[in-house]
């Protein structure tokens, strides 16, 4: 973990070379290290998209939760399906 002195006066030298090393900007960076200094690495942690614990959802959520699922699932083995189709298809055309 890179360490600048969190406030106005960021050593604008040091920041340059952490972000030409890191590819990011001055401003994110900075963003970094003041959410390291505030709140620890649990801040950096990324946190978007994430969803409800179990405890938390009602009964009509965890159903449709349940029926994503089942939907995602079901379309991966039609996929499945329909790969192997192709694959005994061309191998048939091969032999």
């Amino acid at each position: 973990m890179i360490r600048f002195p969190v406030g106005n006066h960021i050593c604008k030298a040091e920041c340059k070379r952490c972000t030409e090393e890191y590819q990011v900007s001055y401003q994110q960076a900075r963003n970094y290290t003041i959410k390291y200094e505030s709140k620890g690495v649990e801040a950096l942690k990324d946190n978007r998209g994430k969803r409800k614990s179990l405890d938390s959802m009602s009964e009509l959520e965890k159903l449709r939760a349940e029926v994503k699922i089942l939907r995602a699932e079901k379309e991966h083995a039609e996929m499945e399906v329909a790969f192997l189709k192709k694959l005994e298809e061309i191998e048939r055309r091969r032999g």
